[in-house]
C-alpha cells in the first residue's frame, strides 16, 4: 500500500506539470499542493525517506523547467520575459550547487523567485494584458517576491528547518493567521486586477484564449555555425545539463561526476540538434507535441546507441534504467525548447514590434507606461 502511494504521487509530481503551457495558473497551483503535501502523505504510509530533500528540489526544478519553457511559447519579448528567464537560471544554477554541495544556505542565497513570479504573471493575465506592465511594476513584482516572500520562506525551510505542519499542530493559532493572510492577499489582488476599468478579456486560465492562434510548421532550419544555432544549443547545453546533474543526486545508480555529466550531455544535445537541423532542411514537421516527443525520443535514442558504440567507456557509469529515464527527460525538454520556439517565431510574425497584435481580435491599445 505504501509503495502505490509513493508511485501515485511520484507520477503526479511528473504529469500535473504538463499541464501549464496551456493552463498555467490551475495546474501550476496543483504542483504547488503536490510539492506541499508529498512528504506529509509519506510520513503518514511509513515511506519516509532520507534522501528527501534531493527528491523535492529535483523535482521542483522539473515542474519549473515546464514554467519556463510555457515562457517561450506564451511570453512576448521584453523586460517580463528577460526578468523570468534570469530569475529561472539563477535558482537553476543555485539548486545545482546545492546538490553538488550540500550547502543549504545557498538556497537562501539562490530564492526560488521565478516561481511566483510566474504565477503572478499568469494570474494577472487570466483577466488583464500583462503587456501593459510598466517597466518599474515588473521590477517592483520581482523585487518584491524575492524580498518579502521568498527570502523568508527559504530561510524558513532551508535554514531554519522548520515543518509547516508540525508547527501548524503546535501553534493552532498559526492556522488562522495564516488564512487571515491568504485572504488579505487574494481580497488585495482581486482589487487591483479589478481597479479602474473593465477587464482586457474575459477572466479564463486558457492562456490560448488570447493569444494569436498559429500553425506549427517545420521548425527552421539555420547553418549549423550560425550564432542562432549556437545560442539555441547553448540554451539547451546549460538547461539540461543542470537538470541532469540535479536529478542524478537523486538517482542512487547515476555515478557520473558532474563534469561528466555535463560534458555527456552536452555531446548529446549538439548531436540532437545536428539532427533536428538536418530534419529541417527536408521540411519535416508535427502535428502536436506528442508526436514531435515521440519522434525525438526514437531520434535520441538512436543517438543513444550511436554515442555507446563509439570506443572508450562513454555511458558505462549509467544503467539501462537511468539512461532511459534520463533519455526521456532531455528528450521531454527539449522538445517543449525547440516546439515553443517555433511556436514563438510563429506569433512573432503576428505581432508588432512592440510584442502587440496588429489585426485580428487580439488587438488592444499599447501599453500606458503606468500602472
Amino acid at each position: 500500500m505504501g509503495l502505490a502511494v509513493v508511485v501515485v504521487v511520484i507520477a503526479a509530481r511528473f504529469i500535473v506539470p504538463l499541464g501549464i503551457p496551456r493552463r498555467p495558473v490551475p495546474a501550476l497551483l496543483a504542483a504547488l499542493v503536490l510539492d506541499a503535501v508529498d512528504q506529509t502523505v509519506f510520513q503518514s504510509v511509513g515511506a519516509d525517506f532520507d534522501g528527501y530533500q534531493s527528491y523535492d528540489k529535483a523535482l521542483d526544478v522539473y515542474y519549473l523547467a515546464i514554467a519556463y519553457a510555457s515562457t517561450l511559447r506564451n511570453w512576448p519579448p521584453g523586460l517580463a520575459f528577460t526578468t523570468a528567464r534570469f530569475l529561472w537560471y539563477y535558482r537553476l544554477v543555485g539548486v545545482a550547487a546545492f546538490e553538488l554541495t550540500g550547502a543549504r544556505p545557498l538556497l537562501l542565497v539562490f530564492p526560488n523567485t521565478f516561481e511566483y513570479y510566474f504565477l503572478a504573471y499568469e494570474v494577472i493575465r487570466t483577466g488583464r494584458d500583462p503587456r501593459r506592465l510598466s517597466r518599474r511594476c515588473i521590477l517592483a513584482l520581482a523585487g518584491g517576491i524575492w524580498v518579502f516572500v521568498k527570502l523568508p520562506q527559504e530561510w524558513w525551510i532551508h535554514i531554519a528547518r522548520l515543518d509547516v505542519t508540525e508547527q501548524l499542530a503546535d501553534h493552532p493559532q498559526l492556522a488562522s493567521w495564516l488564512a487571515a493572510a491568504a485572504a488579505a492577499t487574494l481580497a488585495g489582488c482581486t482589487w487591483w486586477l479589478h481597479r479602474g476599468r473593465p477587464r482586457d478579456w474575459p477572466s479564463t486560465t486558457r492562456v490560448d484564449a488570447h493569444l494569436p492562434s498559429v500553425a506549427v510548421g517545420p521548425a527552421r532550419a539555420v547553418p549549423l555555425r550560425s550564432r542562432i544555432f549556437l545560442g539555441m544549443v547553448g540554451e539547451k547545453a546549460l538547461l539540461v545539463s543542470l537538470v541532469v546533474v540535479i536529478f542524478a543526486q537523486v538517482l542512487p545508480t547515476m555515478e557520473a561526476t558532474a563534469t561528466q555529466i555535463v560534458l555527456s550531455t552536452s555531446t548529446f544535445i549538439t548531436a540532437n540538434a545536428v539532427v533536428s537541423q538536418l530534419l529541417a532542411r527536408h521540411g519535416t514537421s508535427w502535428t502536436s507535441t506528442l508526436s514531435q516527443f515521440l519522434a525525438m525520443a526514437a531520434v535520441n535514442a538512436g543517438i543513444t546507441v550511436t554515442l555507446r558504440l563509439l570506443p572508450g567507456e562513454r555511458g558505462a557509469s549509467f544503467d539501462v534504467a537511468s539512461s532511459l529515464f534520463f533519455l526521456l527527460l532531455l528528450t521531454l525538454l527539449v522538445t517543449f525548447h525547440d516546439r515553443y520556439r517555433t511556436v514563438r517565431r510563429e506569433r512573432a510574425a503576428l505581432l508588432g514590434p512592440a510584442g502587440h497584435p496588429v489585426s485580428g481580435r487580439h488587438t488592444l491599445p499599447p501599453p500606458s507606461g503606468r500602472r
